[in-house]
């Protein structure tokens, strides 16, 4: 019995010191509430400038949040309608994707195949010059106000095509669905692909038709694209892993600070298949969605991850109300693979003494096994099954896009391309590639080797140190071995030079379609793909983790 009252003693007081300790926190945060709105008064009533109380207390919201992660954030009112857009990938606009080209000129980038842009006439490269009648030359801000409206209305477009001059144009507004799934095909006789961009509504739908027909077409074996994909909804990664691997299994576990927020996430369906060989292809702007799908795959050794190690962002967001019609998205918690591993890579809890956050360190991470025994890690993104080396343009190449001149020949040589038929066959004609080079020979444009930079940085170091007059003639000599020859280095570079021109005017003729579809023949993590997937005996050696 005296133990009975002792135990019931020492639980009343845990209790007490909880509440005790819970009472204390709400009277801190009502104490700085009140501490904060008293300062942000006095300094709107009595700083020596006027103020913008809105733009003052953002700032105070931004710079709060900021302090937690990058992913939790706060929304106006008026940003309300671009989040939605970010979330479900529709909204009112002519279907194109315009930007800002040589010195500020409001460019049509890309229609979208299908949508007012491209049946109204627009062409990539077009250039924006009024809208209604409203003189937006070199004013992208301003045009991209007037290119979004409501469905069901139009506007009137002026703009300047190379060699043709002015043109009108009258664009319907409609409702944009931005696709999940931008592109499918066969990319050899057995081999299908599934570029997958967003994990917005309907997502797994898309990825489960474009299989569907693949098969259809005579896919044995699945590459499926998350590069680039930097993720979405929750429930759609769930659906998507599902295509793959059987009902009931477990896709995604998430575990945050209250129990409401402690879930698991199994697969619902009967899987659309379980056995056909897969790719996914992962680099390291592939995240969140797109980790959780990558990381079950492996995890249950249904697919090959082929590329490079991924962003490593493993926390979930939840957009919540506030007053007055604005929204947050908080982190609410983190996700954990099928193995158990967590691969958030930033630990963001746990600042350094400057406030700078970094990296999970190497000997904290733990191995998991996956259903084969294969090791993998967690802390720190989806490590791929083959790694293949980040793809690098050289010098040159990098210097022709950043002065956009593929872009600017393009404009003016867009007649003179026959047509493609199959942007992933065709071959460019090497006179269209010389009639390149003897354009570019006298437009000026800069660029510069690596081992430039590592001169110009030994330079400042020679004049750091006073050291200028004893490596001076030697740095002149290593410069004039380095100097440019423009004409010599496009050369050098000729086939990835080659390549950008195709894209260019295979984008040109086919859009977005187009664009993909060039890019196969430069596709290394594609190539590699292709090879694990023909090679039964490699795939399955990897899967076993023999």
């Amino acid at each position: 019995m005296k133990k009975l009252i002792v135990f019931s003693l020492f639980a009343i007081g845990l209790l007490s010191a909880a509440a005790i300790r819970q009472n204390d926190k709400y009277f801190e945060i009502l104490k700085n509430l009140d501490i904060f709105a008293t300062m942000y008064k006095e300094v709107n009533a009595n700083y020596v400038d006027d103020l913008n109380p809105n733009a003052l207390m953002r700032t105070g919201i931004d710079a709060m949040l900021g302090s937690l992660d990058p992913y939790t954030v706060y929304y106006s009112e008026d940003q309300i309608e671009d989040v939605r857009t970010e979330n479900t990938g529709q909204f009112g606009g002519i279907g194109a994707v315009i930007g800002e080209r040589d010195g500020g000129k409001v460019v049509v980038v890309l229609p979208n195949e299908g949508y007012p842009a491209q049946k109204a006439g627009l062409k990539r490269g077009d250039e924006i010059i009024a809208i209604n009648g409203i003189d937006v030359k070199n004013d992208y801000d301003k045009a991209s106000l007037y290119l979004r409206g409501q469905s069901s209305s139009s506007i009137n477009l002026k703009v300047l095509r190379p060699g043709e001059g002015p043109l009108d144009f009258k664009v319907d507004f409609e409702r944009i669905e931005l696709p999940n799934v931008p592109y499918s095909g066969m990319v050899d006789a057995k081999v299908g692909y599934i570029k997958l961009t967003g994990f917005r509504e309907d997502a797994s739908k898309e990825v489960k038709n474009a299989l569907r027909e693949l098969k259809k077409e005579g896919a044995e074996k699945i590459i499926l694209d998350l590069r680039d994909n930097g993720g979405g909804l929750l429930n759609e990664a769930v659906n998507i892993s599902n295509i793959f691997i059987d009902k009931g299994q477990l896709v995604v576990t998430t575990k945050g600070k209250l129990e409401e927020m402690n879930a698991t996430y199994n697969a619902l369906n009967a899987a659309t298949d379980t056995e056909i060989p897969l790719a996914v292809l992962i680099n390291s702007s592939s995240a969140s969605a797109s980790e959780i799908v990558a990381g079950v795959m492996q995890d249950y050794d249904r697919g090959i991850l082929v590329g490079r190690k991924s962003y490593g962002k493993g926390l979930v967001q939840r957009t919540l109300p506030l007053s007055y019609n604005s929204q947050m998205k908080v982190t609410i918690a983190k996700y954990y693979t099928p193995s158990g591993r967590c691969i958030q890579a930033i630990d963001y809890s746990s600042r350094n003494p400057d406030g700078s956050v970094g990296k999970i360190a190497d000997s904290l991470k733990t191995a998991f096994r996956t259903e084969n025994g294969r090791p993998v890690y967690d802390g720190g993104g989806i490590d791929p099954d083959v790694q293949v080396e980040r793809p690098r343009l050289s010098p040159v190449a990098i210097g022709l896009l950043k002065e956009d001149l593929i872009f600017k020949f393009a404009n003016q040589y867009s007649g003179t391309v026959p047509q493609i038929q199959n942007a992933q066959s065709f071959e460019l004609p090497e006179k269209l590639y010389l009639d390149f080079k003897k354009w570019v020979s006298d437009k000026t444009f800069s660029y510069s080797s690596p081992l430039q930079t590592k001169i110009d940085e030994l330079k400042v170091a020679a004049e750091r140190y006073g050291e200028t007059d004893k490596i001076g003639q030697a740095l002149k000599q290593l410069e004039a071995a380095l100097s440019r020859d423009v004409q010599s280095d496009m050369e050098k570079s000729k086939e990835e030079i080659k390549y950008l021109i195709k894209e260019e005017f295979a984008m040109r003729q086919h859009l977005e379609r187009g664009q993909i579809e060039a890019s196969f023949s430069f596709d290394n993590d594609l190539k590699r793909a292709i090879q694990l997937l023909n090679n039964p005996i490699e795939y399955n050696k990897i899967l076993s983790g023999r």
